[in-house]
């Protein structure tokens, strides 16, 4: 019986021929796409109206953690949510670059403004849509694009050119959700169980070193700092030493069972605006 692995995000099936009484594989059935794997023909056929955009940000996560974390945790979110799921979705590229300039003293971060991020993020629904990837989840692994996503998404669901909702995968994962840093406990345990080779395990006690309790300086209610660097010394909010790879595991499954509901109610809703009262 021979049966060959099938491209990401196409399934295989076995069936017993009646005259052989071997198996044979069916021709491929996609459950789901990746974009930069695809052809154009492809996504013509594909036959669906649900996308994923995963975005990110390319900013310092510490002394231990890559650059990369947001958009590697966003991604890996993504794709264990489009496992748990059996409808048909179409997986865009990441957007890699975000709303950081408040981590610009520390070098390799990169950001742009909130007005292009909105308008960039925006006008890549806005080209999905016009191949009838109409409804859209955002699938977000970065704090400052948080407010910029959910008014893209207001703007682009009132003027009806997609239904688009945002999802921040660690404000989905139970209690843990307090734990939020940067650089911190989830990114930490996320990282060390999706991206092993990437954590530097020997810069763990610099990690610690340099870290604050939490985000800010807060007076009255109010932060008074504007840049990460004003509160933290190495760009570490929280304790990485408590990110266990047992834990990156349960926030996965947490945040992929999470995205998955989300991505069924999406493909459930009625989308028509209210009429007027």
């Amino acid at each position: 019986m021979n049966f060959v692995r099938p491209p990401w995000g196409q399934r295989g099936e076995r069936t017993e021929n009646p005259v052989t009484e071997s198996f044979m594989p069916l021709p491929w059935e996609y459950t789901n796409m990746d974009l930069r794997d695809a052809t154009w023909t492809d996504v013509r056929d594909f036959g669906t109206d649900i996308a994923v955009v995963p975005v990110g940000s390319t900013e310092q996560h510490g002394p231990h953690a890559p650059l990369g974390t947001d958009v590697i945790t966003a991604e890996a979110v993504t794709d264990a949510g489009l496992e748990k799921t059996d409808l048909a979705v179409v997986r865009a590229p990441a957007i890699p670059i975000g709303i950081a300039e408040e981590h610009r003293q520390f070098p390799g971060t990169m950001w742009v403004s909130e007005d292009t991020f909105r308008d960039y993020v925006r006008e890549s629904i806005e080209s999905l849509a016009h191949h009838g990837l109409e409804r859209v989840v955002v699938v977000n692994g970065h704090g400052g694009n948080v407010d910029a996503l959910r008014a893209v998404g207001g703007r682009l669901t009132r003027s009806g050119d997609a239904y688009a909702v945002p999802f921040t995968w660690f404000e989905a994962v139970g209690e843990h959700s307090s734990d939020m840093g940067h650089g911190g406990p989830l990114e930490t345990a996320l990282l060390r169980h999706c991206a092993p080779d990437l954590v530097r395990e020997d810069r763990l006690e610099e990690a610690q070193d340099g870290r604050a309790d939490g985000w800010g300086e807060w007076q009255s209610h109010a932060n008074l700092a504007y840049d990460a660097a004003e509160f933290t010394e190495n760009g570490v909010v929280g304790d990485p030493e408590a990110g266990e790879e047992a834990r990156g595991e349960e926030l996965l499954e947490l945040a992929a069972a999470s995205l998955a509901d989300l991505l069924e109610a999406v493909a459930d809703r009625d989308v028509s605006r209210p009429e007027r009262r």
